[in-house]
């Protein structure tokens, strides 16, 4: 069985058999071979130690990258707020990476670097974490940033504020209290310790007192906000004012197509300069008239489960379909054997917190027949996969499942649904059988395995398990990495054992570039960077 996908990252010749994930997240110049990556989700600095960034304009080399220009982007979802702190969609996530910036943030290599901040440290015993905040960073509208802004926008985050009863990130509840030092200073100070926080504060940082964030959003980020039209188009352009590195582009719109017929549409005319979604039939079409860029997802892609649902309520019906659902065969059908197989809500990009699971359900069709006969279903029953219809990937995967749950009498019928509806209805809602889609995460591997908490909001298939919940709080709660390791271990285990969904696999994603363009850079979290994205000269 195929375990490791190709990552290959190509900007000089069009690929010809390739895949991607519709549903969430480069090299340029000449082919490489991306090893895998390791996420810095530990702490990224100690006590006593500084992680900096300087100010400096990218170097341009002659007949490489020019300043100056605009393009389109194509992008599958309509945005779902323009308040960095009220957004839950991840395809939200990937276009205001551009605007907003908060006390760090993800660089390409997985690294959480100083922006907002300009240096950070972490105690030993993970109960402060401290920040320098950077000279001259300026927020769109011209004003400074300063430290009043910053405990504004982490007590928002924290439901700190006097008008607010929760977090509105949960990550942020551990802090009990903001000190200042002085006026580039600030300490927050946790009600217990937490090693993991740090990936959480790339939470934006706002000005405080406006009040216009969901209809003008004002950042600190590489690029301002210019308009934003339901359903069509978000459009910003190059801050001039910005204090890290000035981007290429001049301006740059993020274009929603309504489904991938209509983008692909968009791209046979040229309309669309980058759109990353693709499907390998969709880049053997394209791979005359565009470059083809592979990379990894890192995502979770799973058939998840109602397990509040009938008739996933029953462990055993669960496993049946785990034993029943050949996850390379799948990736053979629909990824031309790309993408890397996993057994539970983790992908290998999280390094040492990972553990492989993959082969955990060999299929075996007898095993899973006998099981849903044990269950009271000997003759297999009818589920129904909600799919959202912007994601052809995801469409295609399912259209493999229901032609697998067949042979164990299991008839599965597929319902497309739009993607607000599915946010809402099944995301928000829970009302669903199963369903297919991709889940990321922040640069911390709790964020995968918090969500199965059973009082967590997000738990949004329902699992419940008292282990899980006794195991997830010790890993929350220790400091020592190798009993944090092992703990997200046991708790990877116990979703596989459980079954609380069926786990498929951290796909291959294929970006369309023009071929005109370079600096397209791939991230470990899901993510849009146009900061780097340039015409060639």
């Amino acid at each position: 069985m195929r375990k490791q996908m190709k990552r290959i990252l190509t900007m000089a010749a069009a690929v010809a058999v390739m895949i991607v994930l519709g549903g969430c997240t480069g090299n340029t110049g000449e082919e490489t071979v991306q090893p895998e990556s390791n996420l810095t989700v530990e702490s990224n600095t100690t006590e006593g130690s500084t992680t900096t960034a300087e100010n400096t304009d990218k170097t341009i080399q002659e007949g490489e990258a020019v300043y100056g220009g605009s393009i389109v982007v194509g992008i599958q979802n309509d945005l779902d707020s323009l308040d960095p702190h009220l957004a839950g969609s991840a395809g939200t996530s990937e276009v205001l990476f551009n605007i907003f910036e908060g006390l760090v943030k993800p660089n390409s290599e997985g690294e959480l670097i100083p922006a907002v901040a300009s240096d950070y440290k972490i105690s030993e015993d993970g109960m402060c974490y401290t920040f320098t905040l950077r000279d001259q960073v300026k927020f769109h509208n011209g004003e400074p940033v300063t430290i009043e802004d910053v405990i504004y926008s982490v007590k928002r985050c924290a439901g700190m504020l006097e008008d607010q009863t929760e977090p509105l990130v949960s990550a942020y509840s551990v802090i009990a209290e903001i000190r200042t030092p002085d006026e580039k200073t600030i300490e927050l100070v946790l009600s217990e310790a937490d090693t993991e926080l740090i990936g959480y504060l790339t939470e934006a940082i706002l000005p405080e007192g406006y009040e216009n964030q969901a209809s003008a959003p004002i950042g600190c980020g590489p690029f301002r906000f210019v308009s934003y039209a339901p359903q069509q188009s978000f459009v910003m352009e190059r801050f001039e004012e910005y204090w890290g590195e000035r981007p290429y582009l001049d301006r740059v719109e993020f274009r929603i197509a309504a489904n991938t017929d209509s983008a692909m549409m968009e791209l046979k005319a040229g309309t669309i300069d980058i759109y990353p979604y693709l499907t390998s039939d969709q880049a053997n079409e394209l791979s005359g008239q565009y470059e083809i860029l592979i990379g990894t997802s890192n995502l979770v892609q799973a058939l998840f489960l109602n397990n509040a649902a009938e008739p996933f309520q029953d462990v055993r019906v669960r496993q049946a379909l785990c034993y029943a659902i050949d996850a390379q065969e799948i990736m053979d059908m629909v990824a031309d054997g790309y993408g890397t197989e996993i057994g539970s809500n983790m992908f290998p990009a999280f390094g040492k917190y990972y553990k492989d699971l993959s082969e955990y359900y060999s299929v075996d069709l007898n095993k899973a027949k006998e099981l849903l006969a044990q269950a009271g279903y000997p003759n297999g029953f009818e589920m129904t996969i909600t799919v959202p219809s912007n994601y052809q990937f995801h469409i295609d995967t399912a259209q493999v499942i229901v032609e697998q749950l067949k042979q164990i009498g299991v008839n599965a019928k597929i319902e497309l649904v739009e993607w607000a509806s599915w946010y809402s209805d099944v995301y928000r809602g829970r009302e669903f059988q199963s369903t297919i889609v991709g889940l990321d995460a922040d640069l911390a591997p709790k964020a995968l395995l918090k969500r199965y908490g059973s009082e967590v909001k997000n738990n949004f298939i329902g699992f419940s398990d008292s282990e899980y919940d006794t195991v997830l709080e010790e890993a929350l709660r220790t400091v020592d990495d190798q009993i944090k390791v092992n703990n997200y271990h046991r708790l990877q285990e116990i979703l596989t054992e459980q079954a609380a969904s069926v786990f498929i696999q951290d796909a291959a994603v294929l970006i369309a570039l023009n071929p005109e363009l370079g600096g397209y850079t791939f991230y470990p979290v899901y993510v849009q960077d146009m900061s780097q994205v340039y015409y060639r000269k």
